[in-house]
């Protein structure tokens, strides 16, 4: 959709600099985007996702610690001195 519209240019200038956004339109869809997603984790604060207890309790694994790091797989390390051969 096209429009005009009035923003703020040095602000925009920021957003764009600061998020790495090459086209104002990035920008505007990022910043609109954004505005949304707090709005519904807003509303999720304020009313909860409208589970019940048992849902929110299967929802989560069963061996699940809250304060626990959170790792999707297995970390590899690796010496990043050694040179490969």
């Amino acid at each position: 959709m096209k429009m005009t519209l009035h923003i703020d240019e040095h602000i925009l200038a920021d957003v764009m600099e600061a998020h790495g956004f090459d086209t104002k339109t990035e920008a505007i869809d990022f910043a609109l985007r954004e505005m949304d997603r707090r709005t519904k984790l807003r509303a999720y604060r304020d009313h909860g996702l409208g589970l019940t207890k048992e849902e929110l309790k299967d929802a989560v694994y069963p061996d699940y610690v809250p304060g626990d790091a959170m790792v999707a797989e297995p970390t590899m390390t690796f010496n990043s001195d050694k040179k490969k051969s």
